[in-house]
């Protein structure tokens, strides 16, 4: 019986690699310590790892969110969604244009920057792909470096899309 003949595809993805907070320019500076003070108030009393998120319309409004778990954990909300999901009530036809996430663990020091999470990630592909504009995604750990994305796909790849419905 004949082989059936493989082929294989690779992805590549590109960041934009900063050394620190100060290599960033202003603006991207200022999201970032907006997502690093939301941290601070992040409810994660079940995980001790706190995430705070701030989002720069295109309107030059920033709304910001952090994580809030839940006893049943489930129920809790990731702090992209929250600062996202405000973003789309407040501001229904206004489009995003870089989300900041910055973490800390009580129990760790996180020194790499972090992605959200694959729920998050669809829920910024979602605002992406309504808007029609690409999302620039800050993320960053305690210390270290800071990673850049240019859109929503450098972290989503062959993501799904009402294109498919």
């Amino acid at each position: 019986m004949p082989q059936p003949k493989i082929s294989k595809l690779t992805i590549v993805t590109e960041f934009e690699v900063y050394n620190s907070a100060k290599d960033l320019d202003k603006k991207d500076a200022e999201l970032l310590l907006a997502a690093q003070k939301m941290v601070k108030t992040a409810y994660a009393p079940y995980s001790e790892f706190q995430v705070g998120a701030a989002i720069l319309m295109e309107n030059g409004k920033i709304v910001t969110g952090n994580n809030q778990e839940n006893a049943a954990y489930p129920s809790g909300l990731c702090a992209e969604r929250v600062a996202i999901f405000y973003a789309g009530a407040q501001y229904p036809n206004v489009a995003i244009k870089t989300i900041a996430v910055a973490v800390k663990s009580k129990n760790v020091v996180i020194k790499e920057p972090l992605s959200p999470c694959g729920a998050c990630r669809q829920a910024i592909a979602e605002y992406e792909n309504n808007s029609g504009k690409p999302i620039r995604i800050i993320m960053s750990g305690e210390k270290g470096q800071i990673y850049i994305a240019k859109s929503i796909e450098s972290l989503l790849p062959l993501m799904f899309s009402k294109k498919y419905l």
